[in-house]
């Protein structure tokens, strides 16, 4: 998200709207809340700021806070897809007490964050999730989490909270209202046991190889290093993991050390690959890699690694299936280039054809792929940045080209598809005349000379928003 005062949300698409998957208190301050069209919240908060919301990114750091939380207790459990559960039975004393312990996880975790000690699970996630206090009897029937046709019954029966519902038989509520309800009822009252089920955090892959004798020779030291890459290749093939970033240190006999680090754009496990990127990477340090009185340690270390499925393997070279050159090439260039010199193109999801895709370093995209377009007419490969202008004579207002002169050469138009429509991106700052303002609505056409050449034109701005819309050359078709 951007750095701003404004109030921030993130969107998701809803079938054929976007709706806000969560908000900042900046915006709930201003009515904003999720499940709100993000039309809805314009109107309400003009200058909200929005980015894409990405439920991976979201499991991923609800995992590295759980492990997080191991300091505190050995019992933590995911409530996905926003919260924790901590077990802290017998662990509070060491912290200083409850409330103590309380402040130690705030601080780690974040001050926005909503918390709550109860003597069982249910109701501690009841009462961080529905603002109660110390009594569950006092929170809504929402905190029963039933569908909004359940819940509407128990309102339309004056059933307001749980300490309403604690009041009347059991048998009539199920009888009523259905099994569920009592069942989550009686587990917040306490009545049924909800245990923590812990997250099992997996054992980190690394590393270490000491010797008797240091090593004198560099090479002797990477031959080492190439059998620790293939021991702990064997360990993530059996967690069906390949590794992304790698670390290798090497421990001199001095004390001194030498950190060599290399990533990969995407996950890989063979042990030649990582190797021709260290010696790359050994290739570009400015201090040369010097034993000194020799290597009496090796540690290596992968430090992130993704899923990685194994692969079918081709008898005739014992490779495997579909190795990616292509990435192999863009991890040698990053590590000697730098990261940011070896870039790749990622689709952005707005309106206009210039702005709908990003530069990004390659090592940072994890084999993503361009959506296939839906209903989507053909377009340029390459764009003119900036589009060019041209002069049009087109026969009434709305109409195709029928005749366009570019870089002062006259073009007759023999073959016309269009329009395709794209709106100007409303929430942007209205302003300018040239494309890529946010003022008008662009139409573009698909035109072919005489000659056989094909362009992408597009007229800037309807006559209804102005009275002297210009067009403008924006690609050329192969």
């Amino acid at each position: 998200m951007p750095d701003t005062d404004a109030p921030q949300a993130l969107v998701a698409r809803d079938g054929q709207a976007l709706r806000l998957a969560a908000v900042d208190v900046t915006a709930m301050r201003q009515g904003l809340s999720s499940g709100m069209t993000l039309a809805d919240a314009r109107a309400r908060s003009p200058d909200l700021a929005i980015a894409p919301h990405d439920p991976i990114a979201d499991a991923r750091v609800l995992e590295q806070l759980a492990g997080a939380m191991i300091a505190f207790t050995p019992l933590v459990a995911l409530d996905a897809p926003d919260g924790l559960l901590l077990d802290v039975t017998g662990c509070a004393h060491l912290f200083g007490g409850e409330e103590a312990l309380v402040r130690r996880v705030v601080k780690e975790v974040g001050p926005t964050t909503r918390h709550a000690l109860a003597p069982h699970s249910a109701a501690a996630r009841a009462l961080a999730r529905f603002g109660g206090k110390d009594d569950v009897r006092t929170l809504p029937v929402a905190a029963l989490e039933l569908d909004e046709g359940a819940l509407s019954g128990l309102r339309r029966a004056g059933l307001e909270t749980l300490g309403d519902l604690a009041a009347r038989p059991m048998a009539g509520l199920a009888a009523r209202f259905g099994e569920l309800a009592v069942s989550r009822l009686r587990a917040i009252l306490g009545e049924t046991g909800s245990p923590v089920i812990p997250v099992r955090l997996t054992e980190p892959i690394r590393l270490e190889t000491r010797f008797p004798e240091p090593l004198g020779r560099t090479d002797d030291a990477l031959e080492v290093v190439e059998d620790m890459l293939a021991q702990a290749g064997r360990t993530m093939e059996q967690r069906q993991l390949g590794g992304r970033r790698w670390a290798v240190t090497l421990h001199r006999s001095d004390n001194q050390r030498r950190r060599l680090v290399v990533e990969t754009g995407l996950a890989v496990r063979d042990p030649a690959a990582v190797m021709r990127l260290l010696r790359e990477r050994i290739d570009t340090l400015s201090d040369p890699l010097d034993p000194g009185f020799g290597f009496d340690a090796i540690t290596l270390a992968v430090l992130h690694a993704d899923h990685l499925p194994s692969r079918q393997i081709l008898l005739e070279s014992g490779k495997e299936e579909n190795a990616d050159d292509v990435s192999a090439l863009v991890d040698q260039l990053s590590v000697r280039l730098g990261e940011d010199s070896v870039r790749r193109l990622i689709p952005r999801d707005r309106h206009l054809p210039e702005k709908a895709q990003a530069l990004v370093p390659a090592l940072r995209l994890r084999g993503a792929a361009w959506p296939e377009p839906e209903d989507m007419p053909p377009r340029p490969l390459l764009l003119l940045d900036p589009p060019q202008p041209v002069e049009v004579i087109a026969g009434v207002p709305d109409s195709p080209p029928q005749r366009f002169r570019w870089k002062g050469r006259l073009h007759d138009v023999t073959l016309a598809e269009g329009p395709e429509r794209i709106g100007a991106e409303w929430w942007l700052k209205r302003g300018g005349h040239m494309p890529g303002a946010a003022g008008e609505t662009r139409d573009y056409y698909r035109i072919e000379d005489g000659a056989g050449r094909r362009y992408w034109i597009f007229r800037h701005g309807l006559f209804s928003e102005k009275p002297d819309p210009r067009w403008y050359l924006h690609g050329l078709f192969p």
